[in-house]
């Protein structure tokens, strides 16, 4: 039996509970808290977990912590559970799922030998097929990071990084979900222009990026080869790729995760 506190019941939050509860985790060792009762109430009925609105109450005996909040709050709320993490029976793991928030700045805010695990996730968890990074501190053992990773992996794929990656890891993984977002809104408008009506340039458009991702997942072959296989001598497909990188599509996309990178660094900073 493990016992868990998810500290944020939003969408990261729901989303791991979500995966937990469908693997067959006992909703009544799942313990939420929120700001508000009516979120949590909300919470309890969907999923039958434990509401809470006392995050110290929640991390009593608690074997996992995920925080599961915005960065600025992470030391905050962090400081509020130390006390109770202390007087646990058991050695409590605290899994952030914020950007930014190092290991150190964490360990250094609680009491000393904490053990902390840094994870940056995405929104896909939410259907299952997340992709969330794992960055062990100082303090873990092997058996509590193989709990934790088998915790995640109930939402998606998981990955061990080095700590020092995780800005590059944010841009590539934790953020890029909205930037495929974007894209697609703006191939159905696209779609639209064209003439189609909104719903059917919508299934065509999230049809493409799904097939799409499962074939590079499943075949194995790099994006540029199976690109390569869809455009034919002086086709079709060939003719918008050329407008795409006459547009600057490659640059756009270095500059954004740049972007993304250097935020995630100020926010660790601040």
């Amino acid at each position: 039996m493990t016992n868990i506190a998810v500290i944020g019941g939003g969408q990261i939050g729901e989303a791991l509970v979500s995966g937990l509860v469908a693997a067959n985790v006992n909703p009544l060792h799942i313990r939420v808290t929120n700001r508000t009762e009516a979120r949590g109430q909300e919470l309890h009925d969907r999923y039958g977990i434990v509401n809470m609105t006392d995050n110290a109450q929640a991390a009593d005996e608690a074997d996992v912590v995920f925080l599961c909040v915005k960065p600025k709050f992470i030391i905050e709320v962090l400081s509020e559970i130390t006390p109770t993490l202390d007087n646990n029976s058991t050695h409590s793991v605290v899994v952030s799922m914020a950007a930014g928030i190092s290991i150190a700045a964490m360990e250094e805010s609680a009491t000393a030998g904490l053990p902390v695990i840094r994870v940056m996730p995405n929104t896909p968890m939410l259907v299952g097929k997340g992709m969330s990074t794992v960055t062990p501190g100082r303090h873990i053992n092997e058996d509590q990071l193989n709990k934790v990773k088998e915790l995640l992996s109930t939402v998606g794929d998981v990955l061990e990084v080095a700590e020092y990656e995780l800005d590059a890891v944010t841009a590539m993984s934790g953020s890029s979900p909205a930037y495929l977002f974007l894209v697609t809104e703006a191939l159905i408008d696209a779609g639209v222009n064209l003439g189609l009506p909104r719903g059917t340039a919508k299934q065509l458009a999230v049809a493409a990026f799904e097939g799409a991702a499962t074939m590079m997942k499943e075949t194995g072959k790099e994006p540029s080869e199976l690109r390569a296989g869809v455009s034919s001598p002086a086709g079709t497909t060939i003719a918008a790729i050329r407008e795409l990188e006459e547009s600057g599509i490659r640059g756009a996309f270095y500059r954004a995760a740049q972007a993304c990178a250097d935020r995630s660094e100020e926010l660790g900073k601040q």
